[in-house]
C-alpha cells in the first residue's frame, strides 16, 4: 500500500516500501526522517532548505535539478528530464516542467524549460506523477501508465483549474489529487475531470493522506 499524503503547497510525504519519500519539502509537519527527498526546482516554496535540514538523515538521498546542488549541499544527484535512477526498490524518473503561456516580464516565464522538472515514482508497482511547477505540456501526454497524477491548479506561475483538468484527462491517471492551489477551488477541477473522464479526483486537506 502506498500513501501519500498533502503536507500543503506543493510538498508531499508518500510512504511506499517502508521508506519515507518527500516531495518539495515547504509546507506542513516534518517530523519523521526521510530515506528520499525530490525537488523539482529552486524556488524556495519547493526547496526550503530549513525543512530539508531536519528531514536528512545520514543515509537519506537528495534528488534536485543543478541550481539546487549547491543551495542544499552535501550529496545530491541530480536528474535530467528523461534520466532515470532507482534507490532500492523505488524507480524515480525526471520529466518535464515549465511554463510556455505564464510570463514574470515578456520573453522571461516563471519556469523556463529547463529550469525544474517534474517526477514519476514507481514504488510497489504503482507510478505516481508530481508535475512540478508548470503549465498544461504536450510532454505531458506521452508519461505513460500513472496511477495517481498531483497536478498543480492555481493559476498565476501554473496550470488554473480549467488547464490542469485539460492535463488530468490528457494524462488520464487512475486519479488526479490538486496542488499549489493557493486559493482556488478544487471542486472546479474536480468537476471539469469528472465530468469530462473516468478519472477520480480526490481533494485532500492540509495532512490529509490517500492510500493507493
Amino acid at each position: 500500500m502506498v500513501s501519500i499524503k498533502w503536507l500543503g503547497h506543493a510538498s508531499f510525504l508518500i510512504k511506499a516500501e517502508g521508506k519515507n519519500i518527500y516531495i518539495d519539502p515547504y509546507e506542513g509537519e516534518y517530523s519523521e526522517k526521510a530515506d528520499l527527498i525530490l525537488v523539482t526546482h529552486s524556488h524556495f516554496d519547493h526547496c526550503d532548505t530549513s525543512k530539508i535540514k531536519k528531514i536528512r538523515g545520514e543515509n537519506t538521498v537528495i534528488i534536485a535539478p543543478e541550481d539546487c546542488v549547491s543551495k542544499i549541499g552535501g550529496n545530491v544527484k541530480t536528474l535530467k528530464p528523461g534520466e532515470e535512477t532507482t534507490i532500492g526498490n523505488l524507480r524515480v524518473k525526471a520529466v518535464e516542467a515549465y511554463n510556455y503561456k505564464r510570463f514574470k516580464a515578456p520573453g522571461k516565464p516563471f519556469h523556463p524549460k529547463g529550469f525544474g522538472v517534474g517526477y514519476l515514482l514507481t514504488a510497489e508497482g504503482k507510478t505516481i506523477y508530481h508535475a512540478g511547477d508548470t503549465d498544461f505540456i504536450p510532454e505531458m501526454k506521452n508519461l505513460g501508465h500513472v496511477d495517481v497524477a498531483l497536478l498543480p491548479s492555481g493559476g498565476t506561475y501554473t496550470m488554473d483549474n480549467a488547464e490542469a483538468a485539460e492535463a488530468a484527462i490528457a494524462i488520464n491517471p487512475e486519479v488526479a489529487v490538486p496542488m499549489h492551489r493557493w486559493d482556488t477551488n478544487p471542486e472546479e477541477f474536480k468537476d471539469k475531470v469528472e465530468a469530462n473522464s473516468n478519472v477520480k479526483v480526490v481533494v485532500l486537506g492540509k495532512g490529509e493522506e490517500y492510500q493507493v
